[in-house]
């Protein structure tokens, strides 16, 4: 240990079990990619079918489901208390602004959630989908204006296929729209999903300055810790709207008349709250790891991919829009991780040494 070094601050920095992720191999680095593009796609997609079930199936709470999406952050624990030394201990910035930084993005997130429960209550699926995709074109923007982020052709390449791609599952997907809604909570559905896919973009912007600029920690870790503390925060304003609006007294009657009986009505809701934190882990995981940009392009495919899981789980033929809606999104997929393996090579050149020849000498 060096001689101006604190042993406090040395003994602080060992406590931390997970290795910094600047130090981690690259096969290990990308291990922990694909593990989280796991996470968000499960979870993504079963937690839309889920809420999509429960709407359908007579559920009206729009609190009651955006309280669902934050609250299964207690699963979040589970790696703490089986791996204590897991938590990395200290930060350089002051806890005020950490705490601060927590309390603002589980502002937005409630924002968010509540903004999107209202499109999936409104619209059709398919319409949900097609205005879901511009989330990814809002997320380009601001990843510019935010993070500074570099465009290459490849790139711009993966983010239009991936747009159009989600765009063809939405118009090739013909669903009916929930019964009972007017023009005007048409209207209402259409303009909450179109902001909630602004908001989701500037928050994953957001994410990933706070983690350069505020949050600097360097393990995984942080990734848990900060979805748990979001998580809070949206559940807390989750209750308050729940209450506030009057939707609480609403529920018991919801429960008695969901058509298929109480217990579904409680399990939809939990496994609801299960998946929507797998997802955000992945999310968070994917902004901390590459950035907020690929973890869009990871939610978009997700839409993109839609049809083939419809097709595996329900065991139906997938028309040729379909398919070419699946392929370009894969296609969209593999551009950007082409972009990376690029980048890595290009940084593995530029640190090799230059030999340079003597010019007195065949050496």
């Amino acid at each position: 240990m060096a001689d101006n070094e604190d042993p406090k601050a040395a003994k602080d920095e060992r406590k931390s079990i997970l290795p910094p992720i600047t130090e981690i191999s690259r096969w290990q680095w990308w291990c922990l990619v694909f593990l989280n593009i796991s996470f968000l796609l499960i979870g993504q997609g079963t937690a839309i079918l889920l809420l999509r079930f429960y709407y359908e199936h007579g559920g009206r709470s729009k609190w009651t489901a955006t309280l669902a999406q934050n609250a299964g952050f207690p699963i979040l624990f589970i790696p703490f208390i089986l791996f204590p030394k897991m938590k990395e201990p200290s930060v350089n910035s002051p806890l005020i602004v950490v705490l601060s930084v927590y309390f603002g993005l589980g502002l937005l997130i409630a924002g968010d959630h509540l903004l999107y429960s209202v499109g999936l209550e409104y619209l059709s699926a398919s319409t949900y989908s097609l205005i879901c995709a511009t989330k990814l074109a809002f997320s380009a923007v601001f990843s510019i204006l935010i993070n500074s982020q570099k465009f290459t052709v490849l790139i711009m390449n993966s983010i239009v296929v991936l747009l159009l791609s989600a765009c063809l599952v939405g118009v090739s997907d013909y669903s009916p729209s929930p019964p009972d809604v007017t023009q005007t909570k048409y209207t209402l559905g259409f303009i909450s999903t179109i902001a909630a896919s602004a908001l989701y973009a500037l928050l994953l912007s957001v994410t990933q300055l706070s983690f350069q600029k505020f949050i600097k920690k360097e393990t995984f870790a942080v990734v848990l810790e900060l979805q748990i503390h979001t998580s809070i925060v949206a559940s807390c304003v989750s209750l308050v709207g729940l209450f506030a609006s009057g939707e609480w007294r609403l529920l018991r009657s919801e429960i008695a008349s969901f058509h298929e009986g109480s217990l579904s009505y409680a399990m939809t809701l939990i496994w609801t709250a299960v998946a929507w934190q797998i997802c955000s882990v992945g999310v968070v995981g994917l902004i901390f790891i590459v950035s907020s940009l690929f973890s869009n392009v990871i939610s978009t495919l997700s839409l993109s991919l839609s049809p083939l899981a419809a097709a595996i789980v329900y065991d139906y033929t997938m028309n040729g829009a379909k398919t070419i809606a699946v392929l370009l999104g894969i296609w969209g997929f593999f551009t950007y991780v082409y972009q990376h393996c690029l980048d890595e090579f290009e940084f593995k050149v530029k640190k090799k040494p230059v030999i340079r020849k003597c010019s007195q000498c065949a050496c």
